[in-house]
């Protein structure tokens, strides 16, 4: 029987050239925690988990200390099995956080490495609904980069001219220059393409929240992102019954139970998971299933090179978010390999696995935690 021979992980952290802004911090920087999974037939597999901008270390930690004993010497086919031994025996310090998202980075790596095996991409691996594009969003208008009007008309028209048909930008600053920014995006988009809004869990109030968005409205947004906080249920339901707009979250909450929470209470109509936050990529497609049985879509956050594969094998599927800057969210400088777009659609790889490794030049060039 082939077994689970090595698991090793480090972080990395990639500062960002040029800083953004969103409605709540600034990001001068990002630290990731990559995962290598070995087995005994000499296959491998890597996942990724976003650490966060400060204490990046914590995911990485977990993946050695925590969960490394417990998969030495283990099937890596017991992808549902292991799963399940990680997460009960991580209950006291575990169930979200930097402790889920190691879960989740090793789990992914384990996917990977039973796609590479099978000689598969993931997407089919996992089933695939899509036959080789997916639909695609650009993801971007920072304050950092576009913050006036002027600046963000540039860039939606730099969208429209590689053939996006949506694009999403932040909100949650001054209400009067989000009102400018979202009509001149409206205005660069027309009234063919979508337009999303990410407030980034810019409010804590509803009337504060009912303020900023109701102008809004008339430039026709397909969802608004992240108006509260991930763990503000009540203020979710109470502005879901205010506007005629869904509502769209789940990027930072971990777990099927904390997603159906949404779902029931929060009122959620358009769930984010993320793969690299939830509990990897089998309790991503718990997540997606559940949704689908509730009648709810799903538009997976950031990793576009590894959501891309979720959104190709999940029916419920909206779209995938895809950042053009890749100096924003930069883990793409470690990957040897990246997600194109084409006119307009995201064109799923056909390598297997999830199609990508980890550069590893680059890797030891920001690694502040090397491989162990």
């Amino acid at each position: 029987m082939i077994t689970i021979e090595s698991v090793a992980a480090c972080t990395i952290n990639l500062p960002l050239a040029n800083p953004v802004q969103i409605a709540t911090r600034r990001i001068a920087g990002r630290f990731y925690t990559l995962v290598r999974v070995r087995c005994s037939d000499g296959s491998e597999g890597v996942g990724i988990c976003h650490s966060g901008t400060r204490f990046g270390g914590l995911a990485t930690a977990a993946v050695r200390e925590m969960f490394r004993p417990l998969l030495l010497g283990q099937d890596p086919h017991r992808t549902e099995g292991l799963w399940q031994a990680m997460y009960q025996d991580s209950l006291l310090n575990g169930r979200s956080g930097a402790v889920m998202r190691a879960l989740s980075a090793i789990d992914i790596a384990l996917w990977d490495r039973n796609a590479r095996s099978a000689s598969l991409p993931l997407w089919r691996y996992l089933g695939a609904v899509s036959e080789g594009t997916i639909p695609v969003y650009a993801s971007g208008g920072y304050y950092g980069r576009s913050g006036t009007p002027d600046d963000l008309r540039r860039e939606m028209e730099a969208y429209v001219d590689a053939g996006f048909k949506a694009a999403k930008i932040k909100i949650g600053g001054a209400p009067a220059l989000d009102l400018a920014r979202v009509a001149a995006a409206r205005e660069v988009l027309g009234d063919s393409r979508q337009l999303m809004l990410d407030a980034n869990n810019a409010w804590d109030n509803l009337p504060a929240a009912l303020g900023a968005l109701r102008p809004m409205l008339a430039y026709q947004p397909l969802f608004i992102e992240e108006p509260f906080g991930p763990d503000d249920n009540d203020n979710h339901a109470r502005l879901a019954a205010a506007l005629p707009v869904p509502l769209a979250t789940g990027e930072l909450v971990a777990g099927r139970w904390g997603h159906r929470e949404l779902m029931e209470r929060a009122k959620i109509t358009v769930l984010q998971p993320d793969a690299a936050v939830c509990g990897g990529i089998t309790e991503f497609r718990r997540i997606a299933a559940a949704a689908a049985v509730a009648g709810i879509s799903v538009a997976p956050h950031s990793f576009q090179d590894i959501h891309a594969h979720l959104v190709a094998s999940t029916p419920n599927a909206l779209f995938l978010e895809y950042f053009t800057d890749e100096t924003i969210v930069p883990i793409g400088i470690v990957l040897t390999r990246r997600v194109k777009v084409t006119d307009g659609v995201a064109v799923l790889p056909q390598e297997p696995g999830l199609g990508f490794d980890f550069d590893e030049t680059v890797v030891s060039r920001h690694a502040v935690d090397p491989w162990s």
